[in-house]
């Protein structure tokens, strides 16, 4: 009798031991998504992906012919801290964590579409984890191109724990640790939470999983994380910078209501016509029939060497501009500045886009000199905006990036730039581009082409 006392009282222990354990998983402040055992508390969305409890885990499977599969929260979540464990062993899979999300019933003809932010899993050779997605909307609002020094931070095929942070308009993630992405949006203030199982089409690709594991939630008490430093901020407020921006040295080039930082090549003051400044952007306007300037270049009162140039652009169809850097004026005031140039152009319908060698004076490319190297799917349509970025570090490397995906990289003054430049239009300019600081330039080439959330960090 005695001994079945010992051992019950043994059992009574090790069971309130195993509870603590479980209890003290949960972070203070934070209370659980998931209980371990059930799906208590969510719903399936969208495609037939099969979602079961395993261990502990929520385990997602693939299934052939589904699209993506959403397990989403019954509940919807304004401001909050979101952790958990994920893990995924095939490095051709992908997943993601929706944010703030919604769903549309009539969506993908009638089968439902899933929309929001997403914390982007992605197992692949790309190394986007902890990039932010816009499921079903947007594409990407923050590839992790704009931050290489966290693409190592996930481990395929090992639990790894991510933190998603969501305080007013902004979005911060982490990825064991490491700070990967941060946006400042203008959608989205509330929305349901959820778990992705991305579609496959074949057989062969049905079966893989991804584990989620210890969700929990803080949604009171919230004091936003400390980031690290020297993160390139996608900032969606148009002409706008968050503190952390500021902190880091960013300034607005064009403060969205006036000229101010700005004059003609011709001279020291704003065009006075061919030059629009209304609804938050600085457009140039066309003529009838294109190319052609009507007001002329504008470019900035300072001059910048080391810099980091981010920019938003919307063109109209058949448009030509684009963004010249190290402009010098050393060949006087009339006639086209030169520069190295960030081209902005209608790839489709501008005969420019044919010219030139191997595609360089598409939009992206250093113009005449370099093409970039761009898929359409990283491109916003005709009419919506894009955004481009020029970073020159202090050794002389340039790149080139649009929507935020590296499309050219190269070395300002190295011999395969020469060699690049002595086969271009600047073959016979000494030096090109080569200077030690410059103007940076907005083109007029005779097409309307909008301009807006012009910032720039010294490097």
């Amino acid at each position: 009798m005695k001994i079945k006392i010992i051992h019950a009282l043994i059992g009574i222990a090790f069971t309130s031991f195993c509870c603590q354990i479980a209890s003290a998983q949960i972070k203070p402040g934070y209370k659980s998504l998931f209980d371990g055992k059930t799906l208590n508390g969510w719903k399936r969305l969208a495609g037939t992906a099969d979602y079961k409890v395993e261990n502990g885990n929520i385990v997602g499977t693939t299934v052939a012919n589904s699209g993506n599969t959403f397990l989403v929260t019954d509940n919807e979540y304004g401001d909050f801290v979101l952790e958990m464990d994920v893990k995924i062993d095939n490095p051709h899979s992908n997943s993601g964590v929706q944010l703030r999300s919604h769903f549309d019933p009539a969506g993908h003809n009638g089968k439902g579409l899933v929309y929001g932010k997403q914390f982007e899993i992605d197992p692949s050779d790309r190394k986007w984890s902890g990039g932010i997605y816009d499921e079903g909307r947007r594409s990407w609002l923050y590839p992790l191109d704009l931050h290489e020094q966290a693409k190592d931070a996930f481990k395929v095929g090992e639990y790894n724990h991510i933190k998603m942070e969501c305080v007013g308009n902004e979005t911060k993630t982490w990825v064991n640790g490491i700070a990967t992405a941060y946006v400042v949006d203008t959608l989205d203030s509330k929305g349901f939470i959820g778990l992705q199982v991305h579609a496959v089409q074949k057989q062969e690709d049905a079966g893989e999983k991804v584990y989620f594991k210890n969700i929990q939630i803080k949604t009171t008490g919230i004091m936003p994380a400390a980031f690290a430093k020297n993160i390139y901020v996608v900032n969606l407020t148009p002409n706008a910078l968050n503190g952390y921006e500021k902190a880091e040295g960013w300034k607005l080039l064009f403060d969205g209501k006036t000229s101010q930082g700005w004059r003609s090549v011709k001279n020291m003051d704003f065009p006075v016509k061919g030059w629009d400044i209304s609804n938050g952007c600085l457009s140039v306007i066309g003529k009838e029939g294109g190319d052609g300037p009507t007001g002329g270049d504008i470019i900035t009162n300072d001059r910048y060497a080391a810099f980091d140039l981010s920019f938003e652009f919307k063109m109209t169809p058949i448009a030509n501009s684009g963004v010249k850097y190290f402009v010098t004026l050393a060949d006087g005031t009339t006639g086209a500045a030169l520069g190295l140039e960030y081209q902005v152009l209608d790839d489709d319908k501008h005969p420019d886009a044919k010219l030139g060698h191997d595609g360089d004076r598409k939009m992206g490319s250093l113009y005449d000199i370099l093409p970039a190297s761009k898929q359409p799917r990283y491109e916003m349509p005709m009419g919506a905006w894009n955004t481009g970025r020029i970073v020159v570090y202090p050794n002389n490397h340039v790149v080139h990036y649009l929507n935020g995906v590296k499309i050219l990289e190269y070395e300002r003054g190295s011999a395969a730039f020469k060699a690049a430049v002595a086969l271009s239009k600047f073959k016979n300019v000494p030096n090109f581009g080569e200077s030690k600081d410059g103007y940076i330039l907005l083109q007029d080439h005779g097409c309307t082409v909008n301009y807006r959330s012009i910032k720039l960090r010294r490097l």
